[in-house]
């Protein structure tokens, strides 16, 4: 696994083999971001990611110049490990919080431009997951949502769909507060 793009281009991310994590793909991050780079400005982004796993996505997003980072992971291993690497990449912009990310939407008080979520595929809240950022009032009025999720998941009914990618098994829908093109 490793960084695509920009200032920390090409460092690898090594870890434990013990995680309970599926990593997005180097080509589905690829494609994500290729997509993002049409829509965002990343130096006047924040973002959030949801079951933040290796931190590979917070850490792209770093790379790609964005302000800061909030990576939200219930397990203590992931976050030990998030910080690890952000340590040894000389990242400090990454904020990384031990927390479940249902009580912790409950709850956030600030707004993020992009909110990118990769929960495990058979969560039983994951078609929720939705409303439940768009009910929480944690995105920006222009901002961005993007759910990784497998393939029988649809959220093109869902009012705050926007567009939704396929790469091999990995799914993007992204959702926006204003529908625009």
């Amino acid at each position: 696994m490793r960084i695509i793009a920009g200032s920390l281009r090409g460092r690898r991310l090594n870890p434990p083999a013990n995680l309970p994590v599926r990593p997005t793909t180097d080509m589905a991050r690829e494609s994500l971001f290729n997509i993002l780079n049409n829509y965002v400005d990343y130096e006047e982004c924040t973002v959030m990611d949801l079951f933040a796993g290796t931190g590979a996505v917070s850490l792209e997003f770093v790379s790609r110049g964005v302000k800061n980072v909030t990576s939200i992971d219930i397990n203590n291993a992931c976050t030990e490990y998030i910080k690890t690497a952000a340590r040894q990449m000389n990242v400090d912009n990454i904020h990384v919080v031990r927390a479940d990310v249902f009580d912790l939407l409950k709850r956030a008080y600030k707004k993020f431009d992009i909110i990118f979520a990769d929960p495990p595929y058979a969560l039983q809240d994951l078609p929720k997951l939705p409303d439940i950022v768009f009910g929480s009032e944690v995105l920006n009025e222009d901002g961005i949502f993007i759910l990784e999720h497998p393939k029988e998941f649809s959220f093109e009914e869902h009012p705050h769909f926007w567009q939704h990618r396929a790469y091999g098994k990995v799914n993007f829908t992204f959702f926006a507060m204003k529908l625009s093109e």
